[in-house]
């Protein structure tokens, strides 16, 4: 039994894309842009991926939890935390676990 509780977990998978260019990318895009602002390219019909993702991406806070992949603090945990300290607060004060 103690064999298995010894057991490693395996490394999560992370793959980072050795042949893109970001910055290409970007300013191809941003030539994309000023073409059609000129108007030698006709305009571009709405589509719900362009704005995906653009407010995380505007605020540095959430990009690096993003990155990481932490998980915001569901409300329903703080609650439960919030009550539990008011129990042993009132425990603290009189010295019984009844209201």
């Amino acid at each position: 039994m103690g064999m298995f509780n010894n057991i490693r977990k395996p490394r999560r998978f992370n793959h980072q894309y050795i042949y893109v260019d970001e910055r290409k990318e970007k300013l191809e895009k941003m030539e994309e842009n000023a073409k059609r602002d000129l108007g030698m390219l006709p305009e571009k019909e709405f589509s719900p991926e362009d704005i995906r993702g653009k407010f995380i991406e505007g605020t540095t806070h959430l990009k690096r939890r993003k990155e990481s992949g932490r998980k915001p603090v569901h409300v329903g945990v703080i609650l439960i935390i919030i009550v539990l300290l008011i129990f042993l607060w009132h425990y603290l004060q009189t010295g019984s676990w009844s209201f």
